[in-house]
Order: structure tokens, then sequence, then C-alpha cells
């Protein structure tokens, strides 16, 4: 699979450069959560713009994301979605769940909104 990881102090950020998500590339990526999750990376951002086709092992790859986030008191931020997977994401109705933003600058500044604001809640 060819994805590239850049870590950063607050998130990591996931870039997926394949035109199709889905069997064949779904267990390398959800192989990467897990160990992104081991790195303590509660926050992470996908970047799926070069993604074209997108199936439910795809779909399924991208929960375990949000999943992992969630479940860790962190930020999923999807970005750079083509029309074929918000449409997808929109019809299996989880555009609800996941946020989605158009560009990772708007990913990065959502990942570090969300951080001020735990930091306010906890004090």
């Amino acid at each position: 699979m060819n994805i590239i990881i850049d870590k950063q102090e607050k998130y990591a950020l996931v870039t997926i450069n394949e035109p199709r998500l889905t069997t064949g590339v779904a267990p390398e990526l959800k192989a990467e959560i897990i160990m992104l999750h081991h790195e303590n990376f509660k926050n992470m951002i996908f970047d799926i713009s070069g993604v074209q086709y997108c199936d439910s092992s795809g779909l399924s790859a991208l929960l375990v994301g949000f999943r992992t986030c969630r479940d860790n008191n962190g930020t999923f931020v999807l970005c750079g979605a083509q029309d074929h997977v918000r449409k997808l994401i929109s019809i299996s109705q989880l555009d609800s769940m996941i946020t989605q933003v158009p560009t990772v600058n708007e990913a990065v500044d959502l990942i570090f909104m969300e951080e001020v604001e735990k930091q306010l809640h906890k004090e």
C-alpha cells in the first residue's frame, strides 16, 4: 500500500496515495492505525484526496481509525474526499459521525482547536 504517515506532536497525518481503497488495501491500513494507536497517537487526519473509489472494506478501515480516536478521547478528521467517497459515507449514514473537511490545513486547524477545548474543560 502506498501511504505516507507524518507524525507530529499532536496528530498523525495519514496520506493514502492509492486510487482504490478496497479489500486489497484495507487490512494494511487497519494495521497502520493499530500501530499509531500503540504509539499513543489519539488524533488522526486521513488525507484521502488521491482516493477515487472506496468500497465497504475501505470504509471499514476508516471506521477503525474513527473508533480508535474516539475511544481514546481523540479526534479523527477525513480530508479531501472525492465525490464517490463522500456519497458512500453519506449513504452509509456515517457523515454525522465522521468529521470531513476539504483540506489538510483545515484538518490540522480543527485538531488544534479540539485540543484547546479539551484543555479548557480540564481546568
